[in-house]
């Protein structure tokens, strides 16, 4: 079938983007970083937030209302009837994934949730002449890090078991990046890559699955950290505003058709991270190591990102150190988790 561009030269000059997830942490991350933007004089995008609650959303964090760049739609990614009509967006940027409350859905739904949920924007994106489409995947859809590999490239091809439910999470994003390639075959969609990893910055949840969260929770509000495993795992953090400025660099001059690794290189062990976080926050607290069995298939996690840096110029700016200091400086006012 001959390719058809939805590129269209008539499009505004203005860059407009639609942001699915916008209320979540790389939502949160984004905007804060054109807020900051912003106050500096520098030119912001405009941006328009889907969420299915934005009034709950900003009763919880006032400080994303108020400014005339940025502007919501109540909708539903699983609801096309529900998106915006007669708008001209020339950007999609689609982070709509419940990654936070993700482990209270049942996998079948997991999968629903990205899998048709990436579909329906992509249809959308192609129906309304969208030139340029930003999913933010994830290291996840590798699989387990193979033993002796410091780091994974983003050719390498592995993938999890898709005959486990466990591991909809991460099939999911699989079959939501293949859609983009199809998109991108067949339509010239602009489809972009982000390989997302691990995380760390004042907007990520401090009561729920991610164990940096876990550890700074319990640094401040329990008399010990504990550590549910061995503390052998080896993961690496990247900065939210390092974050955003890496997937602002993809959505604008990403190369459609190709995946792009996000996330920090500079590896810690599940354990040392603990000590670090109790020797920067509560010297007094001992660490607990329970070596409860936690089947973590996953003993290492870190990326390479020699692709994203060398073809995108962007650098890790933020140490772990700062980024965990920065989480302690915004405490009383990240605490609250929103549903996207």
């Amino acid at each position: 079938m001959e390719k058809h561009t939805i590129y269209s030269e008539s499009k505004k000059s203005l860059c407009n983007i639609l942001l699915t997830g916008g209320t979540g942490f790389f939502g949160r991350s984004l905007l804060r970083n054109w807020i900051e933007q912003a106050r500096y004089c520098e030119k912001v995008p405009q941006v328009c937030i889907l969420t299915r609650c934005p009034q709950t959303f900003l009763v919880n964090f006032p400080e994303f209302s108020g400014h005339d760049w940025l502007k919501y739609h109540k909708g539903n990614i699983l609801n096309p009837a529900s998106l915006p009509i007669n708008v001209d967006f020339t950007h999609i940027l689609h982070a709509a994934t419940d990654s936070t409350l993700g482990p209270k859905l049942t996998p079948l739904q997991r999968y629903s949730q990205i899998v048709d949920g990436t579909r329906n924007m992509l249809d959308y994106a192609v129906s309304n002449q969208i030139s340029r489409f930003l999913l933010t995947s994830s290291g996840g859809v590798y699989g387990a890090q193979p033993q002796g590999m410091e780091e994974i490239h983003e050719s390498y091809n592995g993938i999890p078991d898709p005959l486990i439910a466990d591991n909809a999470y991460s099939i999911a994003k699989r079959c939501a990046e293949h859609l983009c390639g199809l998109y991108f075959e067949q339509f010239g969609l602009q489809a972009v890559i982000a390989r997302c990893f691990s995380f760390v910055g004042r907007d990520l949840p401090k009561n729920v699955h991610f164990a940096i969260g876990n550890f700074i929770h319990d640094a401040i509000n329990s008399s010990e950290i504990t550590v549910l495993g061995d503390g052998s795992p080896i993961r690496s953090y990247l900065d939210q505003r390092d974050l955003a400025e890496w997937l602002s660099g993809l959505l604008f001059h990403g190369i459609g058709g190709e995946a792009y690794n996000v996330g920090s290189d500079q590896a810690i062990t599940i354990g040392d991270l603990a000590f670090k976080i109790r020797d920067i926050i509560a010297p007094h607290k001992s660490v607990r190591i329970k070596k409860q069995n936690n089947n973590n298939f996953r003993n290492r996690y870190i990326p390479c990102i020699k692709k994203i840096k060398e073809n995108h110029d962007v650098q890790i700016k933020f140490t772990l150190n700062e980024s965990i200091l920065e989480v302690v400086k915004n405490l009383n006012t990240s605490t609250v988790i929103v549903n996207k």
